[in-house]
């Protein structure tokens, strides 16, 4: 996993959800797409043997995806690294205009995703805390916020699918000093950043940033992926559904969480057993992805919804502390496939 010198540059903040909607991918694009959300570092070279492209066409191609808010390529570190063990999803009553109050929760700081959706609940989202009463505190929050007539928490148990995730559920078994905490940060901000950039960050050579880099990788601390806007990938309609769960009902979910639409899959504890959320090409497809549900053994179908506006959706970014804490604080990014 190596990565060309000449990577591209973004901002620390990425474009915000939405801007890919009009974003029309072809098919080379999307075999790009494919080969960055399993490595995002692939250098331009490898990706261009891949599909049949020339080098400079290839790097012009993903800086205009990137550019455009089509994807974004960021390191996504290990949860356990950054202390971060509990999350929750939340369905929000509001007594006011739900939209300008999804502006005010998506400023946050534990939030992670905003959405204004049709069904029960005119608005979701999924917050995230280093710990339980990290988590509860973060809840709290949002109920406080003036507008907010109740918020039903289900907190998440065990993540079967999330692209935000690295690949291993176990805790990385590596030591970590302050300034892989800094290459982690600055990974996080751009994941295609070239081993000489990241030298810059740290005051070492670049030799020794590519072996401190390549050993995390090779660990899980961290992994390099490009998240994409679902919608520029020809997958406009978005929604979810809630289950309950019977004996067998494990079996169902392992099922369900291979399904090429679906985005996200986690147990919880509430008022439903399981949370998924899915993206098709239409909201007769969308239907049908619920019937399919509905039609497997050991679980039932509660709840189903539509997304109508995605506010926030964003990605974990942490910065080093003023003392260079491999473990670092948060703030705010954006949406998500060298």
């Amino acid at each position: 996993m190596s990565t060309d010198d000449d990577t591209l540059t973004r901002e620390g903040r990425a474009p915000a959800a939405g801007k890919g909607v009009n974003v029309r991918l072809d098919t080379t694009d999307l075999a790009l797409v494919a080969e960055l959300q399993q490595d995002g570092r692939l250098p331009f070279e490898t990706l261009a043997s891949r599909v049949g492209l020339s080098r400079a066409a290839v790097r012009s191609r993903i800086q205009r995806m990137t550019a455009m808010g089509a994807i974004r390529i960021t390191g996504v570190v290990h949860p356990h690294v950054r202390e971060i063990t509990a999350r929750a999803h939340l369905s929000i009553h509001v007594d006011t205009p739900a939209a300008p109050l999804a502006g005010k929760l998506a400023a946050l700081d534990s939030t992670e995703t905003v959405t204004l959706t049709a069904g029960r609940f005119p608005l979701r989202a999924e917050v995230g805390g280093g710990d339980m009463d990290h988590l509860a505190e973060a809840i709290e929050r949002v109920r406080s916020l003036p507008g907010v007539r109740e918020v039903d928490p289900l907190i998440y148990t065990e993540v079967m699918r999330d692209p935000y995730q690295p690949s291993t559920r176990e805790p990385p078994r590596m030591a970590l000093d302050d300034i892989d905490g800094l290459l982690l940060a600055a990974l996080e901000r751009d994941g295609r950043s070239s081993f000489a950039e990241l030298a810059t960050v740290v005051g070492l050579s670049p030799g020794a940033v590519r072996s401190r880099v390549l050993r995390m990788l090779e660990a899980s601390v961290v992994r390099v992926v490009a998240l994409a806007d679902p919608r520029s990938l020809g997958v406009p309609c978005a929604g979810g559904f809630a289950l309950r769960c019977d004996s067998g009902g494990r079996h169902a979910l392992d099922d369900i969480a291979q399904w090429p639409e679906l985005w996200f899959l986690g147990r919880c504890l509430g008022r439903a057993d399981a949370i998924g959320h899915v993206a098709t090409g239409s909201a007769a497809d969308l239907h049908a992805l619920y019937e399919r549900v509905r039609a497997l053994s050991g679980v039932h179908v509660t709840e189903t919804w539509v997304d109508l506006e995605p506010v926030r959706y964003r990605y974990r970014i942490a910065t080093a502390d003023a003392g260079g804490s491999a473990v670092a604080r948060e703030r705010g990014g954006g949406p998500p496939a060298e």
